[in-house]
């Protein structure tokens, strides 16, 4: 289902999570759950996925993991802003250590002048650490490999924070 590389990526994710005693969750919008999804296709996952919340309008945003709906008003939900408050809303809202979080602009419609397609933030939060952004501006490169390269990111992130 995923590129073998992205997957062999998740199999080392999950060593570290277990070799750290970390739990993950995630908090998605764009990648509509393919970060939890390629978690979870890998066997043994559940020893390190608390959960993943698949928050892809504003609405669940401030439902599921407590997003205030005036942040998203003030910067818009494809925001560095956005990001952080998802990735903090995660831990907030689960039994996770880490948590990673994206949101974005998939396309191929939706894209602005200010926030064109393929815009994405990514941010990744640990307990007594600071959330870690990157922002992606991958362009106009279609909806399925945006989202890929997003997962790819956020994988990276988790790899990064959960670290020693």
């Amino acid at each position: 289902m995923f590129p073998d590389d992205l997957t062999a990526r998740a199999v080392e994710l999950i060593a570290l999570l277990r070799n750290e005693r970390l739990m993950l969750a995630t908090a998605e919008s764009c990648t509509g759950g393919l970060i939890a999804g390629l978690i979870t296709s890998v066997s043994g996952s559940s020893d390190v996925l608390d959960c993943g919340f698949v928050t892809y309008s504003n609405a669940a945003k401030a439902r599921m993991i407590g997003l205030p709906p005036e942040l998203i008003a003030e910067h818009g939900a494809v925001s560095e802003q956005v990001a952080r408050a998802m990735a903090e809303g995660a831990l907030a809202n689960s039994a996770a250590d880490i948590a990673v979080a994206v949101t974005g602009v998939a396309g191929p419609g939706g894209g602005t002048a200010t926030k064109p397609v393929g815009l994405v933030h990514c941010a990744a939060a640990r307990h007594g650490f600071p959330t870690a952004h990157r922002e992606l501006r991958l362009g106009d490169i279609g909806r399925e490999e945006v989202r890929l390269e997003t997962v790819r990111v956020a994988v990276e992130m988790a790899y990064e924070i959960a670290g020693p």
